[in-house]
């Protein structure tokens, strides 16, 4: 294949993260494009060549894949903030437990226990959080707040149907893009850096119904917004607002920043509930964004790591601590390690509220708190982001020596490059699960048990 050159090709498969493989017919070579699904045929322009394989633009679907559904989403195709809405969730399953099994079949042994990918409870509307941002969809166009579109960074697609969340952010979303509009308030604009609206943050626990919603902006104009508090508050909405708040954030990057944050009404905190738990949760503090697949991905893990009774259980990259609390109860004590400072406040003002007191948080970065670390493990759970373990953390995490480590991965990319290390250091896998956080888009996650033997510790 010659680059700057279109070629048409059928998609065989579709790798992580949304790379599909094409065929091109009088080509020896397979092409590597962003986007597609299995059995489209589609016209690409190659626009470099890697590794033997040509890499590929998508200009265009020429003719429908046989497991090809309708969108269930009228913004799908523009809004970039799903890929497979075109494919029943049956389909999108096995689409991603297929991801995974090829991403890890390099460092598997066969011997391992490869469990069904169990889905979201829910396939639409299970979101409880959405960070959407203020712009144009075309230059010099009438404000938009949504999503970005497909490809770009600069335009936004409008998205009041968006079916990722519930009919409360709908709403919530399109009264506050005709309010904004009504007052003529310019947005931010990532090349000029002027302007003044930003983002508008939404939260809203599955389980309790309550609501928080912050509107971030720039502080260049002297606006009380009062009225923007009065246009929220009449709203008709299923859930109730426990909080609306107004951030500053005048940082270049296009990212949602807390420079100070004022509350409008009610207060800057909700409360959500899994597995029987009770977490106070902030605009800016992690917590799992899909409330009831969430449960399915910590139900997994705690019947992974198995017997707690009497144990010593280190969960790093903690976040606000919900695997630690979930497994606090029937445990001698849980350590907890995040480097952010606000989740460690969180995950012990949490153990506090669920009346846990063998749980301790601590704030810092595992490579270097993991050293201080005055207990010693008999279990190790390990949560962390999406780049995974820190090659110098993750060999002072084996040299615990730990008969038993769970790894929670939210991306298969980077829990197969820890894994090899892992079997590297004598450790196996003894079974894998994937879970589906995220349906109608490309990301899946992972629950991974490790053992490894008495025999094998003294070759640490």
């Amino acid at each position: 294949m010659k680059k700057k050159a279109i070629y048409e090709g059928v998609v065989e498969r579709v790798d992580f993260p949304n790379k599909s493989v094409v065929n091109v017919s009088d080509e020896e070579e397979q092409a590597l494009v962003k986007g597609g699904i299995p059995g489209q045929k589609i016209r690409f322009q190659v626009t470099k060549k890697r590794s033997g394989r040509a890499v590929g633009r998508l200009l265009e679907v020429v003719e429908k894949s046989p497991v090809e559904i309708p969108p269930t989403c009228v913004h799908f195709g523009r809004c970039g903030g799903c890929a497979y809405q075109n494919l029943a969730y049956e389909t999108q399953l096995a689409l991603k437990e297929e991801q995974v099994k090829r991403l890890l079949s390099p460092v598997l042994t066969g011997t391992e226990e490869f469990l069904p990918i169990k889905g979201s409870p829910i396939a639409s509307e299970y979101r409880n959080k959405m960070e959407f941002s203020f712009g144009d969809e075309v230059k010099n166009g009438p404000l938009a707040l949504g999503m970005h579109k497909k490809g770009s960074f600069h335009d936004i697609v409008n998205v009041p149907e968006c079916q990722l969340v519930d009919g409360d952010f709908r709403k919530i979303l399109s009264a506050i893009l005709t309010y904004f509009t009504r007052e003529n308030v310019p947005f931010y604009h990532k090349m000029s850096h002027e302007g003044y609206l930003r983002h508008l943050l939404v939260r809203k626990g599955k389980k309790t119904g309550e609501i928080l919603v912050d509107l971030i902006t720039t502080s260049a104009l002297a606006r009380k917004e009062e009225d923007f508090k009065e246009v929220l508050l009449s709203l008709d909405l299923e859930g109730k607002i426990v909080g609306i708040l107004h951030t500053h954030n005048d940082a270049l990057g296009d990212v949602v920043k807390d420079e100070g944050t004022t509350i409008l009404y009610g207060q800057d905190y909700f409360f959500e509930e899994l597995l029987g738990l009770r977490f106070k949760i902030s605009p800016f503090s992690f917590f799992q964004t899909n409330s009831l697949g969430a449960e399915v991905l910590y139900e997994t893990t705690r019947e992974f790591i198995g017997e707690t009774k009497d144990k010593v259980i280190f969960d790093l990259y903690s976040g606000t601590g919900t695997i630690a609390q979930l497994l606090a109860p029937v445990a001698t004590k849980v350590v907890g390690v995040e480097i952010v400072e606000e989740a460690v406040v969180a995950a012990t003002e949490n153990a506090k509220l669920n009346n846990l007191d063998n749980c301790e948080f601590i704030a810092g970065d595992v490579l270097k708190v993991i050293d201080e670390l005055k207990d010693k493990p008999d279990l190790i759970v390990l949560d962390p982001p999406r780049d995974g373990i820190h090659p110098k953390a993750l060999e002072k995490i084996i040299n615990f020596g730990v008969n038993r480590i769970v790894y929670v991965s939210c991306k298969p990319t980077s829990l197969a490059r820890d894994l090899e290390v892992l079997l590297a250091r004598g450790y196996e896998v003894e079974k894998v699960c994937p879970i589906d956080q995220f349906p109608s888009t490309v990301h899946v996650e992972n629950v991974t048990l490790l053992t490894r033997s008495e025999m094998t510790k003294g070759s640490i």
